[in-house]
């Protein structure tokens, strides 16, 4: 075993493609006769044989001779965060708006430790990307030396790959194995450690290209295609579901081509927005717990479900033991550990969601189902999103997406502000909203709207935030002004922990522990501090020209919204009940009426 393989983390499971994909990259040709590079100059020109232009991070003692290298390499932009979990962030952001793989470097001891909130966001959202940290000297190694860390060991059951190098000749190597193993199969995360003797030394670099990853195709059988076209024929309610594996795969043409073609309606989770049209007649909406009611009944009732890329997350199903009882269910993802994981299903296909759907979709004649669709309309009408008078966190988003014409990259926090931003804002294209599914991170959405704008200049970037989350992360407005990236901040400050609030108010008896921020903090006067424009909206009717004039600033701006602290998220599924269980305002007033 060679030093680089100690320690090291095996690709996360169900990732077969990435194993079997890594030793193509590995063997890809030699492009011409190598020559005498430090470690240092064989990381970046690794980095540049991968196509890597962009770079965040925040240097220190043992990453200092890849920094020096860096500096003769103005062609890789590196933008210096405010903090290594802002770069952690802002890799992942950039990876998720343009489909590549996000970079982020960071140096020993707390250094690397401050990726690791990101790192793990990447992890459980299937995001490309590496993480290229240092380490102390090789003979310092274990003994407990100034900001030594087993960064690679911490990093193990977040990445799909961890790794330390204290050998130099398999640095090049390692490398391009990592980024073989962060975009192939189902994506994510990869940790490369290298330790700072390494990137000293001198061996002979022989550059190689790297071979093009190709989409997982080799579990696809034709019977099991055949399978499922024979379910669809036979189903007389089919739902489609779709997930954020559509998006990873580029599948929207695809999905919205199936959708029309058996005419079915389409809901969709967190994570797979903009995979089908918003705007679209047979879109109904998020399924799961803050998903629309013709969502969660049209599910229930339905006599076939179609799942693509998408995990079965608890805040989908509900009680998964009562989810789609009254469906024969079909899952299609790439990875096959999510098969049978959380919900048991009928029929699966294991393989790039697009391709499969190019293969069913060559194989399926146009059907009709009339006399369902028109349930499902007769449901929307019923049962539309709705929400009071007034300046409110959904009228905040209506406002945003007129302003934008529903055509920007939104990124978000975590909390009634992200699902808001879900309900209210129809994603029409893929990569168009950014936010933190899997591992609910506050302090996400800034940095990922920086990787965002700095990967996609020609889209708005707007990022929504609460207060408790611009708390977390408030520092990277000072990124946004050093390297003047134009993201607009908006803050839904309600002056509490929102959705905290929301449950203690529903299931706690209103007692409100540590959730109130009542406190002297000024979010204008912070970003003014940090060099971006504040401005402070406290009535309906200044949020509109509040958000066009940042849009046409072309500036850095923060937006501190006020809205009342009692403002809830609607539909809502308590957690655990079934997904027909939904209710909202008017149904909890009810309630409350008859217990009068």
């Amino acid at each position: 075993m060679t030093e680089a393989n100690q320690n090291q983390q095996q690709p996360r499971p169900g990732a077969t493609a990435a194993v079997k994909g890594a030793p193509r990259g590995l063997g890809s040709r030699t492009e011409k006769q190598g020559r005498t590079m430090t470690g240092a100059q064989a990381v970046v020109a690794s980095l540049e044989a991968e196509g890597v232009d962009l770079v965040f991070g925040y240097p220190g003692g043992t990453i200092l001779n890849i920094y020096d290298e860096l500096y003769r390499h103005p062609e890789i932009h590196h933008i210096l965060t405010s903090h290594e979990q802002g770069a952690a962030h802002a890799a992942d952001g950039y990876a998720r708006a343009t489909g590549k793989t996000g970079v982020c470097m960071a140096t020993s001891g707390p250094g690397a430790t401050n990726l690791v909130t990101g790192i793990a966001t990447a992890y459980m959202d299937s995001t490309p990307m590496v993480a290229i940290t240092c380490n102390v000297g090789k003979a310092l190694l274990g003994k407990d030396s100034f900001q030594e860390i087993d960064i690679a060991g911490v990093a193990m059951p977040i990445t799909k790959y961890s790794v330390i190098v204290k050998d130099i000749t398999v640095l090049a190597d390692t490398l391009r194995r990592a980024f073989t193993i962060a975009k192939s199969g189902r994506p994510g995360p990869v940790l490369v450690d290298i330790t700072k003797d390494v990137t000293a030394a001198t061996y002979e670099y022989e550059p190689k290209t790297p071979e093009k990853i190709e989409p997982f195709t080799e579990r696809i059988t034709e019977e099991g295609l055949n399978h499922v076209v024979s379910l669809i024929q036979e189903s007389k309610r089919p739902y489609i579901f779709v997930g954020g594996g559509s998006i990873i795969s580029g599948a929207s043409e695809e999905v919205r081509e199936l959708a029309h073609r058996i005419q079915a309606p389409v809901c969709d989770t967190l994570m797979g927005k903009g995979a089908f049209p918003g705007t679209d007649e047979l879109y109904t909406g998020m399924l799961g717990m803050h998903g629309t009611k013709t969502s969660n009944y049209g599910v229930t009732k339905c006599d076939l479900l179609i799942v693509l890329g998408a995990r079965f997350s608890d805040r989908v199903t509900g009680n998964a033991a009562k989810f789609a009882n009254n469906a024969k269910i079909v899952q299609i993802d790439v990875d096959a550990a999510e098969i049978n994981k959380n919900v048991v299903v009928e029929s699966s296909i294991i393989g790039d969601v697009k391709e499969v759907l190019k293969r069913l979709n060559a194989k399926l004649v146009p059907m009709h189902h009339d006399e369902w669709i028109a349930k499902i309309r007769e449901m929307k009408e019923k049962y539309p999103l709705k929400h009071e008078e007034g300046l409110t966190g959904p009228y905040v988003i209506e406002e945003i997406y007129k302003a934008t014409d529903g055509q920007a990259i939104i990124t978000t926090d975590v909390g009634q502000h992200q699902m808001w931003a879900a309900q209210y804002y129809r994603y029409t294209k893929p990569r168009t909203l950014l936010t933190s599914g899997g591992l609910g991170t506050m302090g996400f959405g800034l940095g990922a709207a920086m990787g965002a704008k700095m990967g996609r200049p020609d889209k708005v970037v707007i990022n929504i935030a609460g207060d408790g989350c611009f708390r977390m992360n408030m520092n990277e407005l000072a990124t946004l002004s050093r390297h003047n990236i134009p993201v607009i901040e908006v803050v839904v400050n309600n002056h509490v922990l929102g959705m905290v609030r929301q449950w203690q108010t529903l299931f706690y008896g209103k007692r409100y522990s540590n959730t109130v921020l009542q406190d002297q903090a000024d979010f204008v006067k912070v970003a003014e501090a940090l060099g971006v424009k504040g401005i402070r909206v406290t009535k309906k009717e200044e949020m509109g020209p509040a958000i066009r004039a940042a849009i046409e600033s072309g500036k850095p701006a923060l937006i501190d919204v006020w809205i009342d602290c009692d403002e809830k998220v609607f539909p809502m599924v308590p957690a655990g009940a079934p997904i027909e269980d939904v209710f909202d305002a008017e149904d909890l007033a009810k309630k409350e009426q008859e217990k009068d």
